[in-house]
């Protein structure tokens, strides 16, 4: 005997090839919308994207922001722990630039 499915199931299936995103990669693009959902990083990030080379110093985004010098190294380590920016020391500074790969990878979800 054959059995028919009604329609309103049918509608409900998934689509083949519609496989969720693997749950290790869901955790690491969580880890990176976690870290950019403070007003703050994202005014960092969005001040290091817009700085020349694309690169700034803690000392360059102190004052715009009106924080102290440990707030805003403390966000910017907290970007720098999910990869989303890079840090390479030059004398006494620290300067800090976008890590485009990593940024690729939160992108890629919406393609």
């Amino acid at each position: 005997m054959i059995t028919k499915i009604p329609l309103q199931l049918l509608e409900c299936a998934p689509a083949p090839g519609n496989e969720p995103l693997a749950r290790t990669s869901a955790q690491s693009i969580a880890e990176l919308l976690k870290a950019v959902a403070d007003p703050t990083r994202l005014q960092l990030l969005a001040m290091i994207a817009k700085a020349d080379q694309q690169e700034a110093c803690v000392c360059n985004l102190t004052e715009p922001l009106g924080l102290s010098q440990p707030t805003i190294s403390h966000h910017l380590k907290k970007l720098a722990e999910v990869g989303l920016i890079s840090r390479e020391r030059r004398g006494t500074w620290i300067w800090y630039s976008l890590n485009k790969e990593r940024w690729k990878q939160i992108a890629n979800l919406f393609e």
